[in-house]
């Protein structure tokens, strides 16, 4: 029993597998193929190597780059020094499997007043392309008292005034835009902005109203 114990081989002994999602057993195959010395038997082997591949993927296997893509993964697996020849429509270039991937764009967004978020930003943005007028006044003293609203909402426990959302919406045009003192920003001041929480809470007061209306009948 000793003995046995003593022969086992784990896998964190074994060579690393290459492509893991095709598993040992292919990469051994891949070995395999190269140590034949027929040529037309090395070819049919790696032929039925690419078509177990086939099968043991979960792919959509229906475009024409699919058993393409098999035939540079055999390819790899088998460090580029198998003999065999691929499909005419297929080129094996080992540079395929080493490109650097592109950095993805994010989108800049200003540290500055994020707690309003950026659907504040759109609208700030909004209000500097208005003419000026009672339009645009009417609209600010909306957005001012949405920003309120907001920091209120995210911030309870932080007192917020009306001096402090007109010093924050100057600041946010440069200065070219500024609210009066005497308007007041509590236009939103028993609105409640909905978020997941409260309107799962609304479904499940929904759902009750109904069960009893159905008693009732």
């Amino acid at each position: 029993m000793e003995e046995a114990t003593n022969n086992l081989i784990y896998n964190s002994q074994k060579e690393a597998l290459i492509i893991p999602e095709y598993g040992r057993n292919v990469q051994e195959l891949v070995k395999y193929c190269k140590s034949i010395e027929d040529p037309k038997i090395r070819q049919a082997c790696a032929e039925e190597i690419v078509e177990l591949m086939f099968r043991m993927s979960t792919q959509n296997k229906n475009t024409s780059e699919f058993r393409s893509k098999l035939w540079k993964h055999l390819f790899h697996i088998a460090g580029y020094d198998l003999d065999v020849k691929p499909p005419e429509d297929v080129d094996i270039q080992e540079e395929d499997f080493h490109f650097q991937p592109e950095k993805p764009e994010y989108p800049e967004h200003t540290t500055e007043f994020r707690h309003y978020g950026r659907i504040v930003k759109k609208m700030v943005d909004k209000a500097l392309e208005m003419d000026e007028g009672p339009e645009r006044d009417q609209f600010l003293e909306i957005l001012g008292s949405y920003m309120k609203l907001a920091y209120r909402t995210w911030n309870r426990e932080h007192y917020v005034s009306d001096e402090i959302i007109k010093q924050d919406l100057k600041a946010m045009t440069k200065g070219t835009v500024d609210i009066e003192e005497k308007v007041s920003l509590d236009y939103l001041k028993n609105t409640k902005i909905n978020t997941s929480s409260s309107r799962k809470r609304k479904g499940k007061s929904g759902g009750r109203r109904s069960n009893k209306s159905r008693r009732r009948r």
